[in-house]
């Protein structure tokens, strides 16, 4: 759980809740109890777990001094770099979305994770696949093969959310999993300083570290938010929990699935908000909307004539209550699609017909690594050693020169032949006799060497120096 830190109080990232459909009943008036609605919803919810392998750097000093006549020789005696590695795990919550096994969470739960496991309150654990996920709104979908009917939640509409009105949420706090809370929608559209895309819903209800993920419940048995953090000066609850509104979530969730990404629109302007004496400079008696300071040439937003210091008043004929829901508006418009934006421009009225664009964002991990795959360039390991491509990224991070052909070195395992002869960083730029440039082709030409039984050849480039290393890959 992540904790953002504010004087005494914490912003902690809760672990949240589940459930699925029941009986309708009055969302506005009181409840007479929550059984019913906890039986229908909780064989929906899942417990996530999830594990890391964390790689400590066990690299002993270097043996030779620097400025000792023997320093050129660190590079050859000494030096290990073996890595031992540790898991570490975490829990959270999270609900299934449909028959085809596809489950939301919060990004947080999983991140980073080597394995994720889910299990259900009759005790049938799968593991899941991550399909994507998106750390600007947390939200997260998984993936798991059941072979067997499993109910599903229904989204609800989280913009007809209203504050007093009764929730539930069902989830994992502190591991205790099929736990049920209830309380009421306290305030709408927080802003938490999260991100760019800050709407949420706040809540009474009584999340706790092992909720996150999980979904909040109006009385209908549908989701209206993703539990995601709570305010706490000690981890536990002190009853202010947030939770993603479910249009929001529900929109990611969906380009989660479809495309393994996010894809969101783009304006191209800079805003700032309206106090009252601007809304009142614009003619108008309250403040709302989002003032235009600087307008990105040839975006959307200039094609569209935008221009400084015009007052956005409604986004595809939905008021702009809030400057900051102007990233939230644009990113869940249609990518393609013209929309009508309603400004103030000297105090008239004015109707653009703009054009929204694919926001250029930057890629996942899992989106790098799938480009990487379809490349080539994914990290590989032959015989117990693990090489990568001499990316841009690699190149400038280990200073090895643009000229310099072939992959580098990330870990040689301990009990592999090469072990303690190849060293981490080494650059192989031949594999019996064949140039190499790309890790996919090191696992080509080694194979393709191998299968003559007798041992590989090897240049390997050491800090510019060249050896010649013959390695048989059966031994």
């Amino acid at each position: 759980m992540t904790t953002f830190r504010s004087a005494a109080i914490s912003l902690v990232f809760a672990f949240a809740a589940v459930a699925v459909t029941p009986a309708t009943s009055d969302a506005r008036g009181t409840p007479d109890g929550f059984t019913e609605l906890a039986k229908r919803l909780s064989p929906s919810v899942v417990n996530i777990s999830t594990a890391q392998t964390i790689e400590v750097d066990t690299s002993e000093a270097k043996p030779f001094e620097d400025g000792s006549p023997l320093e050129r020789f660190n590079d050859f005696f000494g030096r290990r770099n073996d890595r031992d590695g540790r898991v570490s795990k975490s829990l959270g919550s999270g609900f299934l979305i449909d028959d085809q096994g596809h489950i939301v969470t919060n990004n947080h739960v999983i991140e980073d994770a080597d394995l994720i496991e889910v299990s259900f309150p009759n005790g049938d654990t799968y593991e899941a696949d991550l399909v994507g996920r998106d750390p600007a709104t947390d939200i997260a979908v998984l993936k798991i093969e059941t072979g067997a009917e499993i109910p599903a939640v229904p989204w609800g509409d989280s913009d007809t959310a209203e504050v007093g009105e009764w929730v539930i949420a069902i989830g994992n706090p502190f591991g205790y999993s099929g736990s049920v809370a209830a309380g009421i929608i306290s305030a709408r559209n927080r802003d938490i300083s999260s991100g760019n895309y800050d709407d949420f819903i706040q809540t009474d209800v009584a999340i706790n570290r092992g909720n996150s993920g999980g979904p909040l419940f109006n009385m209908d048995g549908e989701v209206i938010g993703v539990n995601t953090a709570i305010i706490s000066p000690t981890g536990g609850s002190v009853g202010i929990s947030f939770s993603v509104p479910a249009e929001l979530a529900k929109s990611i969730a969906a380009q989660l699935i479809e495309y393994g990404e996010t894809r969101r629109g783009y304006l191209g302007v800079r805003t700032q908000v309206v106090s009252n004496d601007n809304a009142r400079s614009y003619g108008l008696k309250t403040a709302q909307g989002a003032i235009v300071q600087s307008v990105v040439a040839d975006s959307p937003a200039d094609k569209g004539g935008l221009q400084r210091g015009d007052l956005i008043l409604s986004i595809d004929g939905k008021p702009l209550e809030a400057s900051r829901l102007l990233s939230r508006r644009i990113a869940e418009a249609e990518i393609g699609k013209t929309i009508e934006i309603e400004v103030i421009r000297r105090k008239k009225r004015k109707t653009l017909d703009v054009t929204i664009e694919r926001l250029k964002e930057q890629v996942t991990d899992e989106e790098k690594i799938r480009r990487e795959v379809e490349t080539g360039n994914a990290e590989r390991s032959v015989a117990g050693i693990s090489v990568e491509a001499l990316s841009q990224d690699v190149r400038e991070r280990n200073r090895i020169d643009e000229d310099v052909k072939g992959v580098r070195v990330v870990k040689v395992a301990k009990r592999a032949t090469a072990s303690g002869k190849i060293l981490k960083g080494d650059i192989i730029e031949e594999v019996g006799f064949e140039r190499i440039t790309t890790p996919a082709e090191f696992e080509e030409a080694f194979n393709k060497a191998a299968e003559l039984d007798d041992p590989v050849a090897l240049v390997i480039n050491r800090g510019g120096n060249y050896i010649f290393f013959a390695l048989n890959p059966t031994s």
